[in-house]
């Protein structure tokens, strides 16, 4: 098995050395965002000793009745079978369980130590009536696969909804069948420091930071950008010199598969606020009523890394908030989507109040996406909870805090500051009275227990200039550490 290739995933390349080197066969589950690489780790990491490759086909609803879709689908499937080995002499399967019994056949025919089975795109093969596929896969895997003790079937999806409704939570001939699954994540900083590094590009870290909160961790979006360009004009050659960039944004929420209209409204309305909605105001944005449906669209987004919830503290009750946290759907709502774009693009637009507008509210989720770096740093290793927090002062002035973690280990609640600069970051006078306010209202707030202590976190980009007002701060993290790991 070769990783040369490979940036990071060093969990994922751990999982597939250890099941190719079993000796049991292994049904493996491989999901994730659409982008993010599942294709290409399973590709990089088995390379020539994947025996028989299928790759499902995305069919516009409406352009396939459901038989012909089925058809076209086994077509594609009976074409990798003669790519394997089967000879063109025999009959195309008509359904499914055809189709696997000549999956069988050629298998039966291979002398390899191990065989491997890489099913990629599966919701797209199985289809919108998907139990038959999926009923013959399990008596494929059930009646022969498993007792073989050298099959590895490894099946891969972006439909992320269908893949834990159908695969990892199925109830079926699947259930309880899978030796692994992976969830395939974005890279984070480390990651694509790497990347640069290994493809050539000469870029500081503060530029490094500007290209994730616009393109993310997805390596898709990293191979478009080339290294004899700035990173400014990379952004602007990606979501402002290419119309395709929009139907990009809606195969993003194609992948998963069923109800994506209803997706992309979500998305839409809680890309509208960067802290995001309640589930009740995001029912009056969409239109779709609280409850299960809703419940499950959110729950479906947020496995497929496109959202995260986090609880709200402050008011008469803890708020559920869900916020859109993927970075290229967040730049292309806050700047493309039905927006006339100036001449100049991306360059107009960088460095000023506009910039920085974003720039700051996209660095807070940067850093909470880092969260793990922070705690690192801090070195606590146990937290109880990471929450939002909104109150009053006893003066009745409001105070909210972004981020408060609360420390087991260290019997600490930690208040965090996340602030974007293009060089040292200085606390003035009036930015010290407020995290002075904010200290004092979540104090006195019931929130915090009163047998903790409360410390101060700054997360900036630069660094902490040295000041009369900067002692407010106890700690401060800069990229350096948001890079580590």
């Amino acid at each position: 098995m070769s990783y040369a290739n490979i940036i990071g995933r060093n969990k994922e390349i751990n999982i597939l050395d250890r099941i190719y080197k079993s000796k049991k066969s292994e049904l493996v589950a491989i999901y994730g965002r659409r982008r993010v690489g599942k294709s290409y780790l399973v590709s990089e990491c088995f390379g020539k000793k994947i025996l028989f490759k299928a790759v499902g086909t995305y069919i516009k609803d409406g352009d396939k009745d459901y038989e012909s879709y089925r058809q076209l689908q086994l077509a594609h499937f009976y074409d990798s079978l003669v790519i394997a080995g089967l000879s063109p002499k025999e009959s195309k399967p008509t359904c499914w369980r055809e189709a696997f019994l000549l999956l069988r056949k050629v298998l039966e025919g291979k002398r390899n130590r191990r065989k491997i089975i890489f099913i990629d795109e599966l919701p797209w093969l199985a289809g919108p009536q998907s139990s038959e596929m999926i009923a013959e896969l399990g008596y494929f895997w059930n009646s022969w696969a498993d007792s073989e003790r050298n099959i590895i079937l490894i099946v891969c999806g972006s439909a992320t909804s269908w893949m834990l409704d159908n695969v990892i939570h199925d109830y079926g001939g699947l259930h309880g069948r899978l030796t692994e699954t992976i969830k395939l994540f974005p890279f984070t900083l480390a990651e694509c420091e790497k990347y640069y590094k290994k493809n050539g590009f000469h870029l500081s870290r503060y530029e490094m930071c500007v290209s994730y909160m616009a393109i993310g961790g997805i390596p898709y979006y990293l191979d478009k950008l080339r290294n004899d360009r700035t990173m400014t004009d990379n952004i602007d050659s990606i979501f402002f010199a290419d119309e395709l960039i929009h139907q990009e944004f809606k195969d993003v929420y194609t992948g998963l598969y069923s109800s994506k209209e209803k997706y992309v409204d979500i998305v839409k309305a809680i890309g509208s606020k960067f802290y995001g909605m309640t589930q009740s105001e995001l029912s009056k944005a969409t239109g779709i009523k609280t409850g299960g449906t809703l419940t499950k669209l959110l729950d479906n987004l947020r496995e497929s890394g496109i959202t995260r919830e986090y609880p709200r503290y402050g008011k008469e009750r803890v708020e559920t908030v869900y916020q859109l946290k993927d970075f290229f759907s967040l730049f292309y709502l806050r700047f493309v989507h039905g927006k006339q774009v100036k001449q100049g693009g991306w360059n107009a637009i960088h460095g000023t109040a506009t910039f920085y507008t974003w720039a700051g509210d996209t660095f807070e989720l940067l850093s909470i996406e880092h969260l793990q770096n922070i705690q690192d740093t801090l070195r606590i290793h146990s937290v109880e909870r990471n929450y939002s927090w909104c109150g009053k002062a006893e003066d009745g002035k409001g105070a909210q805090i972004d981020l408060v973690m609360e420390s087991k280990s260290t019997q600490t609640d930690y208040l965090c500051e996340m602030k974007f600069s293009t060089g040292n970051f200085t606390i003035t006078q009036d930015v010290e009275e407020n995290i002075r306010h904010k200290i004092d209202a979540f104090a006195n707030s019931k929130m915090h227990n009163k047998t903790r202590s409360i410390q101060t976190v700054l997360v900036t980009t630069m660094g902490l200039s040295s000041n009369m007002h900067a002692s407010i701060i106890n700690h401060q993290i800069t990229l350096e550490q948001l890079f580590q790991r």
